[in-house]
């Protein structure tokens, strides 16, 4: 039986043909939604969180981020999130779509500027550095707000390439910053093991499946992931079967024996061992606790 965990749509409703939008914060926490946003919602967009005065906490994939003046938070497409109310916060989401990025970049920086908010790549947390540095990205997305609200004929393309300079310039922070994973060597077949782990991780957890898959060896498989993120293939598997399993766990009434079933496990009580080994906690006391 599905609970009510809301799917959170692309919807711009002012200028439904861009696959952008941006919005303030302070805003946001005023709107009447169809979804509560301080409770946890799955975002089918991409969200660049900017935070230019005041404090407070964002929750990403049940983590929580703790945020002030000068922070950025990077949200994935199919992340759930929430809000934590604070009437002290101000700041912008630039909300957008896969298609606004591919529609004005070829394919490999359309590519490199999705890799920005991949989770398993790189800290999805920016603080600058500087003064300096904030004064100048908070000078990009105030002209990214007023660009936007023109709406004339050009701003849609001006709104894009100014977007792609925000992307640029987090990829600068991140990289000064030593907090992204850049030209390596193994790039490429990683990503493709992530998106298969991803798609097929509550079929398999074998590392031998998805060399298969790859058409690599288990042991060039583990060189490739050690190379990109430093752990084993095998571990990397857990990493994203456990996210799977706690965004089955909060979106659907089903018991925990059937979650069980549905997460590949044949027996209730290895998920039960599984899910602890790596979080500390029972699956029923991390329903309990989301």
């Amino acid at each position: 039986m599905q609970k009510e965990l809301p799917e959170v749509d692309f919807k711009n409703q002012d200028n439904p043909k861009s696959y952008f939008d941006i919005v303030k914060i302070e805003d946001l926490l005023q709107r009447d939604l169809d979804h509560a946003i301080d409770e946890n919602h799955l975002v089918k967009f991409y969200i660049i969180l900017f935070i230019y005065e005041g404090k407070g906490y964002h929750t990403i994939d049940f983590k929580d981020y703790d945020y002030k003046e000068g922070i950025v938070l990077l949200i994935r497409k199919d992340q759930v999130h929430k809000f934590f109310r604070s009437l002290s916060v101000k700041g912008f989401l630039l909300i957008f779509t896969e298609e606004f990025i591919v529609s004005h970049l070829n394919q490999l920086e359309a590519s490199k500027s999705m890799q920005l908010f991949n989770e398993s790549l790189s800290f999805p947390k920016i603080e600058f550095s500087s003064a300096e540095d904030f004064k100048d990205f908070t000078v990009l997305v105030k002209h990214l707000e007023l660009e936007y609200n023109i709406k004339d004929d050009f701003s849609i393309g001006i709104t894009r390439s100014v977007l792609h300079i925000v992307i640029t310039k987090l990829f600068r922070f991140k990289s000064k910053a030593g907090h992204l994973v850049e030209k390596k060597k193994y790039l490429t077949q990683f990503l493709e093991f992530q998106k298969q782990v991803e798609t097929d991780c509550f079929k398999s957890k074998k590392v031998q499946y998805y060399a298969g898959q790859l058409g690599v060896s288990s042991k060039t498989l583990n060189n490739i992931v050690n190379n990109v993120v430093s752990k084993s293939a095998k571990a990397f598997i857990d990493e994203i079967t456990v996210m799977q399993i706690k965004r089955l766990l909060i979106s659907t009434d089903d018991t925990i024996k059937e979650i069980s079933y549905t997460a590949g496990f044949s027996d209730p009580t290895n998920f039960y061992k599984y899910f602890k080994k790596f979080t500390g906690i029972s699956p029923e006391v991390f329903r309990q606790a989301h």
